[in-house]
């Protein structure tokens, strides 16, 4: 029996939504309707989004500062060093660093097989890496791609204590 591609979704609105998650993996779909049914429908969510006085680019910026306030803090917590690169690089940089590395540990260690140790050895190999450029670039990456993008980055991506590289 195949894995079903539609879902009905009772979302955190109250609003039930038939969902096509076709386009995921078959093993992905129960998960990524449990995390639908934690948010508001999408005509809910653009309501809110649009309610009051807020316009789009308010929004959009209310919104990128509450996800950089994240990832400095993420950062602070699991002691990732500071990224180089052009300043107006940097904080979008830290969120492509922070959304990467939760998606891995999401898909690596809660849903996937490893375990403290092989993550410490990843979370190593991430701290290498200071470009916010390299970060940005790997912001549509899979979580589950990140040791293998870390071993392929160039020696320009690590960080180095050579003013003259």
């Amino acid at each position: 029996m195949a894995v079903r591609t539609h879902w009905t979704v009772e979302h955190a609105c109250s609003h039930s939504v038939d969902h096509d998650l076709s386009h995921r993996p078959a093993d992905k779909r129960a998960g990524f309707a449990r995390w639908l049914a934690s948010k508001d429908c999408t005509d809910c969510w653009t309501a809110a989004r649009d309610a009051g006085s807020d316009s789009t680019e308010e929004w959009l910026a209310t919104r990128r500062a509450e996800e950089q306030e994240a990832a400095v803090a993420w950062a602070k917590q699991f002691d990732m060093p500071e990224l180089e690169g052009p300043h107006k690089a940097l904080d979008w940089g830290e969120r492509s660093r922070h959304q990467l590395m939760i998606a891995a540990h999401t898909a690596l260690v809660v849903e996937g097989t490893w375990d403290e140790a092989d993550w410490a050895e990843l979370e190593e190999k991430a701290r290498d890496i200071t470009r916010a450029g390299w970060w940005i670039d790997q912001r549509d990456a899979d979580g589950t791609d990140l040791l293998e993008l870390l071993d392929a980055a160039s020696e320009t991506d690590r960080a180095t204590d050579n003013p003259f590289r």
